[in-house]
């Protein structure tokens, strides 16, 4: 039983993650319509707070 509670808690660890540095930004990204892969590669390579909080700040793209 712990080994499958200790699966289940992987997998929602690995879920946060994917949510976190991919899903996130690229969806900030698509409503201010900006380019999805850019900020994801962003997110990748520095931190995802750090793409969200410049998708915030830079706005929305004309």
């Amino acid at each position: 039983m712990e080994g499958v509670l200790s699966f289940i808690i992987f997998l929602i660890a690995i879920a946060f993650v994917i949510w976190l540095y991919i899903l996130l930004p690229a969806g900030m990204a698509e409503r201010r319509n900006r380019s999805q892969i850019i900020w994801v590669m962003i997110s990748l390579v520095g931190l995802p707070i750090l793409a969200c909080l410049l998708l915030l700040a830079l706005g929305n793209a004309d």
